[in-house]
């Protein structure tokens, strides 16, 4: 399968997260963020270990609840902080500068080099996403900048260790555990911080299933397909296109008017997630991608 091909397909995950803007808002109970996004993971992750069958081994286990902390759990609990406590231009920007977290996180653990290119895209893309997003009278909240900022850093190191530690299985089964143990985590969490759901409504069930099935389990499918296949630098830079898809469908599903500065910023995004992957791409598309070993093959 071609590189272009991989890319489009990665891509649909982030363009699918824009929609969980929209689907919160409009068709989940407000004030449960900690319990939806145990309902999002856990009941994913169940229905891709049902479909995989397939555990994994004890030598995965650190690894694997690390990796759902990293990428679900504290991601996720950190990004509603944020949203809480800061506008979501402010918010989606922070989220942003993942991308750049990625590019330094991937040289100490993975060795890959610094390239220009890449830095540069990078931070134009979160301009282009500040102008996007971000209200000239935005207010700006320490507790809420330093949430956003950790809930970059922890997608992102989720990202690139998720490269660096590939286990023997398939896009599928590794998504599967990585769901799982999230929900594991944020489960007790929301037992603990929130109060009992009420009765769910039918439009309540359609939103969680949207949000469970397309956008947690298949839509991560992709998304770490793309993380074994694609550089990590290339990986992260898709992201952007999550902030693109709310705005539009704000644009057509809500009526809410899109300025022409926002469209020189949804122009800048998509010419920097371009750019990003052409200043990531690797010296030669011949040389496969090779996962480490992993500790159930050592064993």
């Amino acid at each position: 399968m071609s590189r272009t091909t991989d890319i489009l397909l990665t891509a649909l995950a982030p363009a699918v997260w824009g929609s969980t803007y929209l689907v919160t808002t409009e068709a989940l109970p407000a004030g449960y963020p900690i319990t939806m996004a145990a309902l999002r993971a856990l009941p994913a992750g169940l229905l891709l270990l049902a479909l995989t069958r397939c555990l994994p081994p004890r030598a995965w286990l650190g690894r694997t609840f690390l990796l759902g902390s990293l990428n679900f759990a504290l991601f996720w609990a950190l990004l509603f902080v944020a949203a809480y406590r800061l506008p979501g231009g402010v918010a989606a920007t922070l989220g942003s500068l993942q991308a750049m977290m990625v590019i330094l996180m991937a040289r100490g653990w993975l060795g890959t080099p610094i390239r220009a290119g890449a830095v540069a895209a990078a931070a134009t893309g979160v301009l282009g996403v500040a102008l996007l997003l971000i209200s000239p009278d935005a207010a700006l909240d320490p507790i809420g900048i330093a949430a956003g900022l950790g809930g970059a850093a922890s997608m992102a190191a989720g990202t690139v260790l998720s490269r660096k530690w590939q286990p023997p299985v398939s896009a599928l089964s590794f998504t599967a555990w990585q769901l799982t143990a999230g929900g594991l985590i944020l489960l007790p969490m929301a037992l603990i911080v929130e109060p009992p759901l009420p009765p769910l409504t039918a439009t309540n069930l359609a939103g969680l299933l949207w949000l469970g099935v397309i956008g947690a389990a298949a839509s991560y499918v992709l998304w770490f397909r793309g993380v074994a296949r694609l550089e990590p630098g290339a990986v992260s830079m898709l992201g952007m296109m999550s902030p693109m898809t709310a705005v539009i469908l704000g644009w057509v599903v809500l009526g809410q008017s899109l300025s022409p500065l926002q469209g020189l910023g949804a122009a800048i995004v998509l010419g920097s997630v371009w750019a990003g992957q052409r200043a990531n791409r690797p010296s030669t598309d011949s040389t496969p991608v090779l996962p480490n070993p992993s500790p159930a093959k050592a064993a």
